[in-house]
């Protein structure tokens, strides 16, 4: 009878080989599961460094054409502001050059009066001195605006200032000297209104 005795059960000890097994089955699926990314979220986030460094570079280039934008309108800005000054400057400067022009053949003809009236004739000796002080007067009036007279009798011809009427023999004028002036040229700030038109020595 007393080998008869149930032995003690082994149950419990397969019981704990079970719980052991599905403890390591858990640990290893953890361990899985803190693997690094796979191969395909790898891919995925190049391709996102991919696209961000495009965009990136696309919007420096945008950045650059923007401001190469702004750089020239500031500079077309000032070129246009330099042109007004320029253009007002102009104005100050020539805007009487119409006046100037319209005030010419009245000094040319108090010109011709003076040279008709001869200084020893005593007829005509008022008019002349009328004559010449009316001329003075325009003369320096016009000086004050800048009106300058251009008599280069005696001078070097300048075709820059000078129209030449004739070529005449002077033996003692040295060649292309202006040798007479038949009518006088005038300039305003220095741009020449009317050339002076002369007699030329030949060479």
């Amino acid at each position: 009878m007393a080998n008869e005795q149930t032995k003690p059960s082994d149950q419990p000890e397969m019981a704990d080989l079970d719980i052991n097994a599905t403890d390591a089955t858990t640990n290893e699926a953890d361990v899985v599961n803190n693997e690094p990314s796979t191969e395909s979220e790898v891919s995925e986030e190049a391709a996102l460094i991919a696209d961000l460094e495009k965009q990136l570079v696309a919007a420096q280039e945008e950045a650059a054409s923007l401001k190469d934008q702004m750089l020239r309108a500031a500079a077309d800005v000032q070129n246009a502001r330099r042109r007004a000054e320029q253009d007002v400057e102009k104005a100050h400067k020539f805007g009487t050059e119409k006046f100037a022009a319209e005030m010419l053949p009245i000094i040319d003809s108090l010109e011709r009066a003076l040279e008709a009236c001869k200084p020893d004739d005593e007829a005509t000796k008022a008019l002349r001195d009328g004559v010449e002080m009316t001329y003075g007067m325009f003369v320096s009036g016009l000086a004050k605006f800048n009106v300058e007279q251009v008599n280069p009798e005696g001078e070097s011809f300048n075709p820059e200032l000078h129209q030449a009427m004739s070529m005449i023999d002077v033996p003692d004028a040295q060649p292309n000297t202006v040798v007479g002036v038949m009518q006088k040229g005038y300039s305003l700030n220095g741009r020449l209104i009317r050339p002076a038109m002369v007699m030329v020595a030949k060479g």
